[in-house]
């Protein structure tokens, strides 16, 4: 199957969002749906509640009401999505549902996507791109969620931190 699956949003009756999202998961089992039908969540957050001057550790939903789909979309998983006991429909049009866009599901957090990058604060590297090309430095620091990593070159008889994105280095063997 050439299409790729894409996030949706279903709307469902408030307190509903669990029973939707486990009934989901037994449907996609039980009819051998997998394939259409990838993942189900209910985004949740840990917040920290004081309640009788204790402090106390609680998930709460971050969007009651709503629950997330990865899925392809066919009238097959339209259909058997649609027809949950709880879901009241997709977000979008009544006849289209409306895929979350790449921007949106990063920032949702709905899925991380891991970088290896094969290199380690210390480790030599050399610039590949950019108004520092040639230069060779040292790694000080990473932040491989933003893509970016701070290397101190030596330029003209000081070492000086800069801040470059992950691929315009490359280890120094």
């Amino acid at each position: 199957m050439s299409e790729t699956a894409k996030w949706y949003v279903i709307h469902t009756y408030s307190g509903y969002e669990n029973k939707v999202s486990q009934n989901i998961e037994k449907v996609v089992e039980n009819h051998k749906l997998d394939d259409l039908i990838h993942e189900v969540k209910v985004p949740m957050e840990t917040v920290i509640e004081m309640k009788d001057d204790k402090r106390q550790e609680v998930e709460r939903k971050i969007f009651p009401g709503y629950v997330l789909v990865k899925m392809i979309l066919t009238d097959d998983s339209w259909y058997v999505v649609r027809n949950i006991r709880g879901v009241t429909g997709f977000v979008g049009s009544a006849s289209k549902p409306i895929p979350l866009t790449e921007k949106e599901v990063k920032a949702l957090g709905v899925e991380v996507k891991t970088l290896i990058t094969g290199y380690d604060v210390g480790d030599t590297v050399k610039v590949i791109h950019g108004p520092l090309d040639g230069f060779i430095g040292i790694i000080e620091s990473m932040d491989v969620e933003n893509n970016s990593v701070m290397v101190v070159v030596s330029m003209f008889g000081r070492e000086t931190p800069v801040e470059l994105e992950l691929d315009q280095i490359v280890n120094c063997d």
